[in-house]
């Protein structure tokens, strides 16, 4: 008897985890999987800290779409687009092809935010959201010297420190008064804030972008408090938003993500979403081990073991050399910081209302203390 596939749309981090986890579970389904670029298996954390050490594209890539599709023993779609979703009739449409499902899951990952700049050059601000997105970066920067970077959040001060110790001049732009101010509390992205600036690195806090024009010679960055930046390449890391437009489209429940239960089910029977583009139980949690715990979830439920997802303590290292940080962020409800600044590093709690640790941020030496508060801590969703 033939059996409708269990269809994944998206071959990032959460579509291939999810399928290899699947496949250990049922050998024999059809799978398969649906990837709007080329498909090839990579670690999209490394593309923010790969330049320094050398690493080209073709380094970071893995393994292509016919080894996945070989390895998954699925089939593997690259370069294709999925067009809609008919959850009545339950199947996806492609360009010029409809395939039916049994069980659908959308690993749709999710686009950079983008802010309206003027300027005749404010098409070239280049964004790093994938490995193609990476290569047109590393192809760009070949001959350049100076780069402006958008935003000061985890991405930005990840490729900022990259860049400078790769000897690039780097100026990184924020509407913030601290870098990193959605992680850390003031004291420790001060720490960051030094670090990086010994670098060489030369922040511009408090202020945004407003215009990016082509000069001889390169680009100017005009800034909301009028000064004005000289560079060969504008990095635009202002964050991402979940894609959710298709699930939207099909009449999916969608929020900030497409919103589902701890089951990872949406709206529409046997429709599932995970990884960047979802909100679980209220929660985006755009970070690897959300995604990884998530997919080993999902991969009993689809193999007949309805499961719901369970997130433990989950620190974030933010990839700094020059000032190494973690954070937990804290778990909803209020609270208050207490701090300990020392000579080389700063440790800080986060402590609720009831005196009980609900997260922290270490950085410098502080953050081998990382394993023994995360033991402290209460998961995120039990």
């Amino acid at each position: 008897m033939n059996h409708p596939p269990v269809i994944i749309v998206g071959s990032g981090l959460a579509g291939y985890t999810v399928a290899r986890e699947f496949r250990k579970l049922d050998a024999e389904h059809p799978l398969v999987i649906i990837s709007r670029d080329d498909a090839r298996a990579y670690s999209k954390p490394m593309l923010s800290n790969a330049f320094a050490s050398g690493k080209t594209p073709v380094q970071l890539g893995g393994a292509s779409a016919s080894d996945m599709a070989t390895q998954l023993r699925a089939r593997v779609l690259a370069n294709v687009e999925v067009r809609a979703i008919d959850t009545g009739r339950r199947e996806i449409t492609l360009d010029g092809e409809a395939l039916s499902y049994s069980k659908l899951v959308l690993a749709l990952g999710a686009d950079p935010i983008t802010v309206p700049l003027a300027g005749d050059a404010a098409d070239e601000v280049l964004r790093v959201n994938d490995l193609a997105s990476y290569a047109g970066f590393r192809k760009k920067i070949e001959g350049s010297k100076r780069v402006v970077v958008l935003g000061a959040g985890l991405i930005g001060c990840e490729f900022a420190n990259d860049l400078a110790t790769a000897g690039y001049a780097v100026d990184i732009v924020d509407p913030a008064p601290h870098p990193l101010g959605r992680l850390l509390p003031a004291p420790a992205a001060e720490r960051v804030q030094i670090a990086l600036e010994n670098l060489g690195v030369r922040w511009h806090l408090g202020t945004a972008a407003t215009d990016v024009s082509r000069m001889p010679g390169g680009l100017r960055v005009v800034l909301k408090d009028g000064a004005a930046l000289d560079a060969d390449l504008v990095l635009s890391a202002i964050g991402l938003r979940p894609r959710i437009d298709l699930a939207r489209d099909a009449g999916l429940t969608v929020n900030r993500g497409i919103v589902t239960d701890r089951f990872l089910a949406t709206s529409a029977t046997d429709v599932y979403a995970l990884g960047d583009c979802a909100e679980v139980d209220g929660q985006v949690l755009p970070f690897v081990a959300p995604i990884m715990h998530a997919a080993r979830a999902l991969a009993r439920t689809l193999a007949g073991t309805p499961t719901a997802v369970a997130y433990p303590a989950m620190p974030v290292v933010v990839k700094t050399p020059a000032m190494p940080a973690v954070v937990a962020p804290p778990v909803a409800g209020e609270g208050a910081w207490e701090v300990e600044v020392a000579e080389d590093g700063v440790e800080a709690r986060f402590v609720n209302g009831a005196g009980a640790l609900s997260g922290f941020a270490l950085v410098g030496t502080a953050t081998t203390r990382k394993q023994a508060l995360a033991r402290q801590l209460p998961p995120v969703l039990a």
